[in-house]
């Protein structure tokens, strides 16, 4: 925090970035054109499945501490996927910026990453959101399954359940970011090829 006070004190040039929130429920496809899209644009990918691998995989201080909620069946609390979060891109300052993909999911989440930007005299460049039909995420997500080895890819009840958690929980995300001009929505229907190139043009319209 004292530092970016006296970078913005001082007028210090901060290099720009360009950092995205791909934002879309189960199924959209965020997983596939991350790959995708982190690639055409150099960019760091930051997901927060990846997060927790890393960091439980490795026995890290942070990954001992969200192991000990997930193994209660509990929610893992915030300031430990933060903190995860902070670790993955401190290391990357230096890139052309960040895809997010699975942060933030509520609106507590999407103001404490505002203040992490903050700090590092950064900031978000957009969201962009895979828009996609219902039914066609719940078939996505159980031809998935049959690969998987996922049970919650599996059980279209499930898979209904998931998707409406992420309306109710997670999608005033979009409408968080839409107030500071910062949303849009993307067709996700269509081939891969498709998709990538609309949330292409979207990329760079916000570049």
């Amino acid at each position: 925090m004292v530092k970016w006070l006296l970078d913005l004190i001082f007028g210090k040039k901060t290099k720009k970035m360009l950092n995205i929130i791909l934002f879309g429920p189960p199924g959209s496809g965020k997983g596939t054109q991350a790959s995708l899209l982190k690639d055409k644009f150099n960019l760091i990918h930051i997901s927060t499945g990846d997060l927790f691998r890393y960091e439980i995989g490795n026995k890290t201080t942070l990954g001992r501490e969200a192991k000990s909620f997930m193994d209660n069946g509990e929610l893992v609390p915030d300031r430990i996927t933060i903190g995860m979060l902070q670790n993955k891109m401190d290391k990357h300052l230096d890139s052309n910026g960040f895809i997010l993909d699975g942060f933030p999911r509520t609106i507590n989440q999407s103001e404490a990453l505002d203040k992490i930007f903050q700090e590092r005299s950064i900031s978000i460049s957009g969201l962009v959101s895979l828009k996609v039909e219902e039914n066609e995420l719940v078939n996505r997500l159980l031809e998935r399954g049959k690969t998987s080895g996922r049970t919650d890819d599996a059980d279209e009840e499930i898979i209904r359940n998931r998707i409406k958690v992420y309306h109710d929980q997670t999608s005033p995300v979009y409408n968080y970011y839409d107030k500071l001009g910062l949303s849009c929505t993307i067709d996700g229907l269509g081939s891969i090829d498709d998709i990538f190139a609309r949330l292409s043009d979207a990329f760079e319209r916000l570049s």
